[in-house]
């Protein structure tokens, strides 16, 4: 029984025809663009117009530059320019925008429906907006020389040839002659893509996810998100295979449109079977047409598996000019003809009449750009800049980090830093010294790490984020498998490479396998990861900074235990924190109001509380802006800082022996230290926009780093000792100050003499402050402790000198 015959439900001669039309006369002006969104305004309406400019000498430049100006205020044809371009082998690719194609249908009232066509058959009406193409093509106005390439020069002959035969049938009457001609596949060299539609209030545009796809959605141009997870290298595909007979000497062309094919042999001209001579065909590979081909792996992102499931995966095929675009670790969203493959092979006779799908790439967007490519917006920076003069940036953007977490400051001005980062430098000699921070977060349970580190991911451009229970050693370095599309054995990147240039979040950093933690020694000081596997031996770029959480030992800190004894990490990773900040949850009762009011506010209206008038809360997109700004500076560390660090780094190891005697070190003071106070610095200096680093910028990274220390310090003496008063406590401060070398008075760098430190008034009291503590307070524990002759004022208050002889054995014995 015959099958059932199905008319056409479209026209598609009357189609060819309009997008002919519509390729030929589209027309689109850039200054009519930027006028129509800012509200109809005609920027050169007022006196600030440059057209005339009275002080250039040269007529002829003014005069060309007016005829540029006129030129460029007249609509342009988008797509006809862009034939010309494509005749003249500028561009080799036409890239059709679906809105213009919209607006031009609206406009004539075709009654067509082309973009509703283009979006339900997609594979067809690119063979049809094809064939316009070629009909539409110009001629070319630049010749073919020797400089052009060997495709361009086939391509050219290729299409005189077909000119010629055309003529010959048309004086002939012989239609039989274009036979002979080449097929269209061979004379086009460039690739036509769609730009899906732009969201608009009528019909929003919405992203799918892997899940969402279904099979209504085969042969459509459909629109999905996800992140890249494998990328495979770009070789070339063929498309038509081409052959030449030893015998009659034609030339044969096999179009290849499956995943396999099999290779002639015979020739099948009819000179061959006239003759009877079955000529053996050679294949010309500089005959035949490739195409660019590269295969990603996209998966679903994290907040669009449902619980209890794992990601799905889809297959995306890239080919001529979308190659190159996707890295592994990006989240885009990708524009594409979904459409089924069957299975070849041994798998298709397992899968039996199964079929695999994929998506055909046509235009992809990039969600998380790096820092360097994205744009800058001068808006926003005049607008922080008021804040810049004004001093109080770095508060700002600091409070701006995670605004409904309650608290943490010097946590968040830290991760600020860590966004920021310092200045990676390469030597002569090619060593490569690092400038990516980084930070582990201890402390106990409910201290909102993990949601510090969930923000700190989505806010980098490049952020990803994993816990140390569920992730191996090869799942944070690279894993070895076998590539499924030419079988060969292949690196997959892990969490570690997924992050290049961006930043690693780990959860749960105590709860790894020591094998496992391991891994991470050399990605952490020498960003680098070496692979020696199935014969593969190689490095792997790993330019991240570590953002890593834990709990102590025994799930809360244990104040009759040491801090070693608590943190149960290796002395050979602890070293490679720049910063590590322990949070204890203390409870006291202002404290546990302010944070029961913070959390029960932001749980009632869904936003974090309205700060001061004189405040301000970033936004993410506002922050990571700011910071993209940030990181194109490049600050140098001047002489005089430079000693200043050198003899900060020396008090620091003095301080730390003595902590060593009694038990209470909290972390290693290596040489390690002194790199990671200079990242610090250089990461402060980029975010006030200058070029070299300053002693406070020094003072600043030594408070970050003495920041956690401090808590801990504070609670071992509450529970070894009676409760101090506020003076005692003040004096215990400013000696952890003067040993530490932060807050010296800034004409007198040198190291301490037989009299005292000098410290600098006005940034010791501005530290005790900040403490928690009131001006009385402060300048209580002033007078006695300067009647003590424990410490004493000089250079008319501005000057702090802390006697160094004597001053301990006397607050010992001091009885407040």
């Amino acid at each position: 029984m015959a099958l059932l015959s199905y008319r056409n439900p479209v026209d598609y001669e009357a189609q060819l025809a309009a997008f002919g039309e519509f390729l030929n006369e589209f027309k689109t002006s850039p200054e009519h663009t930027i006028t129509t969104a800012l509200g109809n305004i005609d920027i050169n309406e007022d006196d600030l117009s440059d057209e005339y400019d009275f002080m250039e000498e040269d007529d002829g430049a003014n005069e060309r530059r007016r005829r540029d100006k006129e030129r460029r205020r007249k609509p342009q044809h988008k797509y006809k320019d862009m034939l010309q371009d494509l005749a003249d082998r500028k561009v080799n690719e036409i890239l059709i925008d679906l809105d213009d194609l919209h607006s031009w249908d609206q406009d004539r009232d075709t009654g067509l429906k082309l973009v509703e066509s283009v979006e339900s058959n997609t594979r067809q009406y690119v063979e049809l907006l094809s064939r316009a193409v070629d009909t539409l093509m110009p001629a070319p106005t630049q010749n073919i020389s020797f400089k052009d390439d060997v495709l361009d020069v086939l391509m050219a002959n290729r299409k005189d040839r077909n000119r010629t035969l055309e003529v010959n049938a048309d004086a002939q009457a012989d239609p039989t002659l274009l036979a002979d001609q080449f097929p269209a596949m061979l004379t086009r060299r460039y690739t036509l893509v769609f730009k899906p539609r732009c969201s608009t209030l009528d019909q929003p545009a919405k992203s799918l996810s892997v899940r969402q796809v279904r099979g209504d959605h085969l042969g459509h141009l459909i629109t999905i998100r996800g992140i890249a997870t494998r990328v495979s290298d770009v070789k070339p595909i063929v498309q038509v295979n081409a052959y030449t007979c030893d015998r009659c000497g034609c030339e044969i062309f096999q179009p290849v449109t499956d995943k396999q094919y099999a290779p002639l042999t015979v020739c099948p001209s009819q000179d061959c079977k006239d003759n009877q001579s079955k000529g053996q065909l050679y294949p010309s590979s500089r005959a035949s047409k490739f195409l660019p081909f590269q295969e990603v792996k996209v998966q679903e992102l994290a907040e669009q598996v449902p619980i209890g499931q794992i990601p799905r995966t889809l297959t995306i095929l890239c080919y001529g000019t979308l190659v190159r675009q996707i890295n592994p670790g990006d989240v885009v969203d990708v524009a594409g003809i979904f459409l089924p493959t069957p299975y070849t092979g041994f798998k298709a006779m397992r899968a039996g009449l199964l079929t695999d799908t994929y998506i055909e790439a046509h235009h992809i967007t990039q969600h998380k750009k790096a820092y360097e490519n994205m744009g800058t917006d001068h808006l926003f920076l005049r607008r922080v800049d008021v804040y810049r003069r004004a001093g109080n940036v770095y508060d700002l953007l600091a409070k701006s980090i995670a605004p409904e977490i309650f608290g943490h400051v010097d946590v968040k001005k830290a991760l600020l830093l860590l966004l920021v980062g310092g200045v990676t430098k390469e030597v002569g000699d090619g060593m490569r010294i690092r400038g990516d921070l980084n930070i582990c977060l201890m402390g106990d349970p409910g201290v909102a790490k993990s949601q510090l580190l969930k923000y700190i991911s989505k806010v980098a451009p490049r952020g990803v984020y994993t816990s140390g229970r569920g992730s191996s050693g090869v799942g944070l370095t690279a894993a070895v498998m076998r590539d499924p599309v030419t079988d060969e054995m292949v690196l997959e990147g892990g969490a570690l490479v997924l992050a290049d240039n961006g930043i690693c979040c780990i959860d749960e950093f105590d709860k790894m396998d020591d094998n496992d933690r391991t891994a991470i020694h050399e990605v952490m000081e020498q960003q680098t990861i070496s692979i020696s596997k199935a014969g593969i031996s190689t490095t792997l770029n790993a330019r991240t900074s570590i953002l890593a959480a834990a709990n102590p030992l025994y799930g809360r800190y244990n104040t009759r235990l040491s801090a070693v004894e608590n943190i149960n990490l290796p002395a050979a990773l602890l070293s490679r924190f720049d910063v590590m900040f322990l949070l204890l949850d203390i409870p006291t009762r202002e404290t546990d109001a302010q944070l029961a009011k913070h959390v029960a506010y932001v749980h009632m209206h869904n936003r974090h509380p309205e700060v001061s008038s004189d405040s301000v809360v970033f936004t993410p997109q506002e922050v990571r802006a700011y910071v993209a700004h940030a990181r194109t500076y490049r600050p140098t560390v001047p002489q005089a800082v430079s000693e200043y660090m050198v003899k900060t780094y020396v008090r620091l190891r003095s301080q730390h022996k003595r902590a060593e005697k009694k038990n209470e070190n909290f972390g290693h003071t290596t040489p390690r230290t002194l790199l990671g106070i200079v990242r610090l610095a250089q990461a402060l200096a980029r975010l006030r926009f200058a070029a070299q680093v300053t002693q406070d910028d020094v003072d600043e990274a030594l408070r970050l780093v003495e920041a956690s220390k401090e808590s801990l310090a504070a609670e071992d003496r509450g529970s070894s000792r009676r409760t101090l008063n506020a003076s005692s406590k003040i004096y215990n401060l400013v000696k952890g100050l003067a040993d530490s070398g932060a807050c010296r008075a800034d004409e007198e760098g040198e190291d301490e003499d037989e009299f005292g430190i000098e410290l600098n008034m006005r940034k010791v009291k501005e530290r005790v402050i900040a403490k928690g503590f009131t001006e009385d307070q402060w300048m209580a524990a002033v007078e006695e402790y300067t009647e003590l002759d424990i410490w004493q004022t000089a250079g008319n208050g501005a000057r702090l000198v802390f006697i160094t002889s004597g001053g301990a054995e006397r607050e010992e014995s001091h009885e407040p």
